[in-house]
């Protein structure tokens, strides 16, 4: 892996992934990682879809998705890869922050998920919360298996980004192991203010929320926490048919597969942002720069992940 850089940005290049290569695939489904998605509001079950399939497609062994319990047996039949779990939801089919159903699945991952297709800034804080309380008491793994390298990760995405800064001074639990992917208005929130300087205001929300941060093909993690690695680095291709709906849940999705896999929040991040990227490019010249589907990104990670390991 190239050295530190104290100047400039590391360019994510196909070469460079190629020398920081995956974990191995290993054996069999558990030895891939399990990834709990934490979303799926009545209303927005999509995003808690595109979010998992993108991590079984990124090499996840194994996906739970937990969702509004008035949805969980359509998402169930939507992707019979994953298991679905209903969650208690408000009448207007938000999530409520109660855990006691997923237990057993917050000790069983090696990367949670949290965000895609939540729909209540208010509620959605109250999860983080009740999250950041169990884990603070001693939550754990109870099949024995091995954590991802450096620990549990958890992601963090859309309201779930939103609903973070209020919770600013009890993370302790999971600073060194969080990965945050906000877009840029949600950076601004992160921030409290305007965003405008993206490599300066990326380094400040790593350094403040003790997290890589993955933002418009710019990645970035506190210094230290990966002594080996630069802490930032940026991806230089991707089209602009990526603004489009489901996106953000599909990088999400690929960042916390990758990371359930073994490898650490900054690879994750630099992998998973540049496979979105290039997943976008190969589409583009199939289909032109506009009008292609989040859900076709996913699709293209497999492939995408051969040739880089070539």
């Amino acid at each position: 892996m190239p050295g530190r850089s104290e100047t400039s940005a590391t360019l994510v290049t196909p070469s460079l992934l190629r020398e920081w290569p995956l974990p191995p695939p290993g054996q069999d489904k558990y030895s891939r990682g399990s990834v709990l998605v934490v979303g799926g509001a009545r209303a927005t079950p999509g995003a808690a879809l595109l979010a998992g399939a993108t991590a079984l497609r990124a090499g996840a062994g194994k996906l739970t998705l937990a969702v509004a319990e008035s949805v969980a047996v359509q998402v169930g039949v939507a992707l019979p890869e994953c298991g679905s779990i209903g969650m208690a939801e408000t009448a207007e089919g938000s999530i409520k922050p109660e855990l006691d159903r997923i237990s057993s699945y917050l000790d069983a991952a090696d990367t949670i998920l949290v965000g895609p297709g939540l729909d209540d800034l208010d509620l959605a804080r109250q999860l983080l919360d009740a999250l950041l309380e169990r884990e603070a008491l001693g939550g754990s793994r109870a099949d024995g298996e091995p954590e991802a390298r450096g620990g549990r990760a958890v992601v963090l995405d859309a309201y779930a980004l939103g609903a973070l800064t209020p919770l600013e001074d009890r993370l302790d639990p999971w600073r060194g192991r969080l990965i945050l992917t906000p877009n840029p208005r949600e950076a601004a929130v992160l921030l409290g203010r305007e965003v405008d300087d993206l490599e300066k205001d990326l380094a400040e929300i790593s350094d403040r929320f003790g997290a890589v941060v993955s933002c418009q093909g710019l990645i970035t993690q506190p210094p230290g926490l990966e002594p080996e690695e630069p802490d930032l680095w940026k991806i230089a291709t991707g089209y602009g048919g990526l603004g489009t709906s489901g996106s953000g849940d599909v990088l999400a999705g690929a960042i916390a597969g990758l990371r359930a896999r073994g490898t650490s929040g900054s690879q994750g991040a630099c992998w998973g942002t540049h496979l979105h990227a290039s997943a976008a490019d190969r589409l583009a010249s199939r289909l032109g720069p506009l009008g292609f589907l989040a859900r076709e990104l996913a699709d293209e990670l497999p492939a995408l992940m051969l040739e880089l390991s070539a």
